[in-house]
């Protein structure tokens, strides 16, 4: 079993990682297509106060094995329906946005800036929960959820650079993955975090582990001009914004030498910049 689901992954893997969608192959996991000719926005281009979009759920046809195994799992646990849910609630939106599942032949998701849709991808959530059956997790599904919750607003911070024209500094991609980082470790309204979400993030960290693991097991050479950060790079990342948004409460990510000591010293500060940042950028934009 443990051998089949290792050539699956492998297999999968080729072509994971944000590379294309079903129908614009530019578009990568938010790297978008139309970047290298966008125009300067105008007020009309972003979002005002009485914007009244909304995020908008459809769940497309699936015809393979693994495309059906994940629409059944995203739709059973009503998993996209609950992201909306969650943006329409939190954020003005200049325009309505379709979030789609669909079957895109390989695990993916990504933004579209030109269609301005999210698609998550059906067989992104399939590698996701053969991952956490590999890892040997008592709820793979719980644990693949938990992660496409997190790859859905690594999304979503594409969406926002586009809908709110927004300035950012350095690669997109990182940006994407600190606004994940910033929606699911930032505390509520009750000044605690949800510790669902936390393990999102520890999830969406341990898919790129696993990512790393398999590439280098089947002597993947690292593509160092991609606009994504190197795997390994990505789960250090996020690990160091989980420790620093709460360095007493996330320690065992330090103790367990997940994340390394001489790293960790820096992430109380960073979290700080970041979620900064991120609060600077979406001020005018939250409801």
């Amino acid at each position: 079993m443990r051998t089949r689901i290792l050539t699956v992954l492998a297999v999968g893997l080729l072509v994971a990682g944000c590379g294309g969608g079903a129908e614009e192959k530019a578009d990568s996991s938010g790297s978008s297509a139309d970047s290298g000719t966008s125009k300067a926005k105008g007020p009309d281009d972003t979002a005002t106060a009485d914007a009244g979009g909304k995020m908008i759920v459809t769940y497309e046809d699936a015809t393979s094995p693994e495309a059906t195994n994940g629409k059944k799992l995203l739709q059973d646990n009503k998993v996209l329906e609950e992201l909306a849910a969650d943006i329409n609630q939190s954020l003005k939106l200049p325009q309505d946005i379709p979030l789609h599942g669909a079957q895109c032949d390989q695990p993916n998701a990504f933004w579209s800036p030109s269609k301005k849709m999210v698609v998550i991808c059906y067989e992104d959530a399939d590698l996701s929960q053969k991952i956490f059956v590999k890892a040997g997790d008592k709820d793979p599904d719980t644990s693949a959820i938990g992660s496409e919750d997190a790859t859905f607003y690594h999304e979503a911070g594409h969406m926002a650079v586009t809908l709110y024209n927004l300035p950012i500094t350095g690669k997109e991609e990182d940006a994407a993955d600190q606004l994940a980082a910033y929606i699911l470790l930032t505390p509520g309204d009750n000044g605690k975090v949800d510790s669902e979400s936390v393990q999102a993030v520890k999830d969406f960290a341990r898919t790129f582990a696993a990512y790393a693991e398999l590439k280098a097991q089947m002597g993947a050479t690292n593509n160092m001009a991609d606009v994504h950060s190197l795997d390994q790079q990505r789960v250090y990342n996020l690990q160091c914004w989980i420790y620093g948004s709460n360095p007493e409460a996330n320690a065992d990510i330090v103790s367990s030498g997940g994340l390394p000591e001489d790293r960790a010293k820096s992430c109380p500060d960073e979290w700080q910049k970041l979620s900064h940042a991120w609060s600077t950028l979406l001020d005018e934009h939250w409801k």
